[in-house]
């Protein structure tokens, strides 16, 4: 029975016809769908008291929100959150016999403090930020010496600037060890340098390549292999000092490149050293290409898989007249009408971290130990830290909507509820309320009534077992919009 009733709920759509107008209500889940890892009766609290220009206006200023003192206690539990890369591989060395437990270790509370950011924090929208950049300027957890660099990659390089100005943002990226080592501009050298030795590594175009296509500009927007090549040269002697016990960026000015380079068709005078990258940096961050890149990246994560033109032509006139101010960016993206568009209403989908950080709110899930967690999210096609390829994770629904990986929530949803899900225990009648019927259980979880059809599969059921009746319609399709 339930495995006909797993393919009847599956095959509801996805996405349903959209309502013609917001009302109300719909604008505050709306606003907490979108703007946090998944709506609770806390935020719907916020929004229907504050209003949800102030709610937003606060989220765009997290400063302003005292963050969760039971959060922050908890964190203060995870050593490793703290330390310079210096002590990291002090304490906990990649040697022989003890290695593989220090990463364990590392990747632990790197991953386990992100996911109980995701649930708990009050500074959701910073949040949410904070996995948008990690993603956009992805680093590969387990590539060599980046076990023990993400760690302060995250905190020193990503987590300061995610509301903040995206040229910050973008130069401290390109100088810390772990995007240098990551696309290997650490070993990348003025071959003219280096001749007659037997290893030299030469040119390496990989971050080059990658700061044009995925950092800044997007594929194919104006340049061409040559200027790959050229901004390669430019970023030589960008690299790491002291790797195996103290990594710092250096620049190495005997490595350096310093003949004539054209960039974009910008001339880049010889002889000016570490300049030469951040003149590059400078021109992407001012050239249009970027500013229409990063708008409508923002734009696919909070707004639609294929945005408007028009609301991407707004946000970047505001990109570049505000010289990349991500907050404003922000502001003009929430305050759009495309952003508050009827259409827009439980038209994304959400990602697999999304999901299991929404039914860990929904539920009220205290976890004790995420590890069974991190494998859920590994088994759904999202393990945290660890995209190998610089791309990182598509938010897009095609990405993460095929049979499998659908079922693979529905699980989810249903151990969870009937705490069967390691390190995590939740109490379904205190987040229920003792309610049992089908139709008021799917409201207390989702927020709002439920679709028809969603309600109908439910009922259809003949078992009403309140544990299992809550993971279905975690694992809905309704659940598993935003």
């Amino acid at each position: 029975m339930l495995r006909q009733f797993l393919a009847l709920l599956l095959s509801l759509s996805l996405f349903p016809a959209a309502p013609t107008k917001l009302n109300k209500d719909q604008r505050a889940l709306h606003a907490a769908s979108r703007l946090t890892f998944g709506p609770t009766p806390t935020d719907l609290t916020a929004i229907q008291k504050l209003g949800v220009d102030k709610w937003i206006d606060q989220q765009l200023h997290p400063e302003t929100i005292p963050e969760n003192p039971a959060l922050l206690e908890r964190l203060k539990a995870f050593e490793t959150l703290q330390l310079s890369n210096k002590d990291l591989i002090a304490k906990y060395p990649r040697k022989a016999g003890t290695g593989a437990k220090n990463v364990q270790t590392v990747y632990r509370e790197l991953a386990e403090a992100k996911l109980l950011r995701a649930v708990h924090s009050t500074h959701q929208l910073e949040e949410l930020m904070a996995d948008f950049w990690y993603n956009h300027f992805n680093v590969f957890f387990d590539k060599g010496a980046d076990r023990l660099l993400v760690t302060s990659y995250e905190r020193d390089a990503i987590r300061p600037h995610v509301l903040g100005n995206f040229k910050d943002l973008l130069l401290a990226t390109a100088k810390h060890p772990a995007m240098l080592f990551y696309l290997d501009n650490w070993t990348s050298v003025n071959t003219t340098r280096l001749r007659g030795r037997k290893k030299a590594a030469g040119l390496n175009e990989n971050y080059a390549r990658e700061l044009l296509e995925l950092h800044t500009m997007g594929v194919d927007n104006g340049y061409t292999q040559a200027d790959v090549t050229e901004v390669a040269r430019c970023f030589t002697g960008w690299s790491i000092a002291n790797l195996r016990e103290d990594p710092q960026f250096q620049f190495r000015p005997l490595l350096h490149d310093n003949g004539a380079k054209t960039v974009l068709g910008q001339a880049i005078l010889p002889g000016r050293g570490q300049d030469d990258g951040l003149q590059v940096i400078d021109m992407l961050v001012r050239h249009p290409a970027t500013a229409k890149f990063i708008s409508t990246k923002l734009a696919q994560r909070f707004v639609a898989d294929a945005p408007p033109p028009a609301l991407i032509a707004r946000m970047a006139a505001t990109f570049t007249k505000t010289h990349g101010d991500i907050r404003e960016v922000m502001r003009t993206m929430l305050k759009s009408p495309e952003f508050w568009a009827a259409s827009s209403y439980n038209a994304k989908m959400k990602m697999p971290f999304e999901m299991v950080a929404s039914a860990l709110r929904a539920t009220n899930a205290a976890v004790t130990n995420s590890m069974a967690i991190q494998q859920e999210l590994r088994a759904q096609g999202q393990p945290l830290y660890r995209k190998g390829e610089p791309t990182g994770y598509y938010p897009f629904a095609e990405e993460w909507t095929n049979s499998a990986a659908l079922l693979s929530r529905m699980n989810f949803g249903l151990a969870l509820t009937q705490n069967k899900v390691r390190g995590t225990r939740i109490d379904l009648a205190q987040t229920l309320a003792n309610k049992t019927k089908p139709i008021e259980i799917a409201q207390t979880l989702l927020l709002h009534a439920p679709a028809p059809e969603t309600l109908k599969a439910i009922e259809s059921k003949s078992e009403t077992n309140p544990a299992q009746i809550a993971g279905l319609v975690l694992g809905s399709p309704e659940f598993q919009r935003k």
